[in-house]
């Protein structure tokens, strides 16, 4: 749902003059929807993928904290019933430094991808 809405807000935010000058110079829907939709779209869509993905992260740790039967959050879980501090603080560390990593990843891909975005 997050890429969805991120999706549209970027496809809606594109100026109309710039479809209908796409349009007045002579390209296809498909064209417009390719060279002038989806890079105006693209910065939205890869920040709504960020987003995505840390809530992702933050339920899989959960789902494994509360039903799991392996994982970190199933570690830690077990760690807590049986007061292993250093072992919760670890996990702790662990788990905060994938989501880290994953973010750090996406952004990454977002300044490859979408040079413009975020400059001047």
């Amino acid at each position: 749902s997050i890429m969805i809405i991120s999706a549209r807000a970027g496809a809606s935010g594109t100026q109309l003059s710039k479809i209908h000058a796409a349009h007045s110079l002579g390209a296809s829907r498909w064209q417009i929807l390719r060279h002038v939709i989806l890079p105006n779209s693209l910065p939205e869509i890869l920040t709504g993928l960020r987003v995505a993905v840390g809530m992702c992260w933050g339920t899989l740790v959960a789902a494994e904290f509360l039903a799991g039967t392996t994982g970190i959050g199933f570690v830690e879980n077990v760690a807590r019933k049986y007061m292993q501090y250093e072992v919760i603080w670890i996990t702790i560390f662990v788990m905060g430094m994938l989501g880290l990593l994953f973010d750090i990843t996406l952004r990454k891909i977002m300044d490859k991808t979408i040079p413009w975005h975020g400059k001047g």
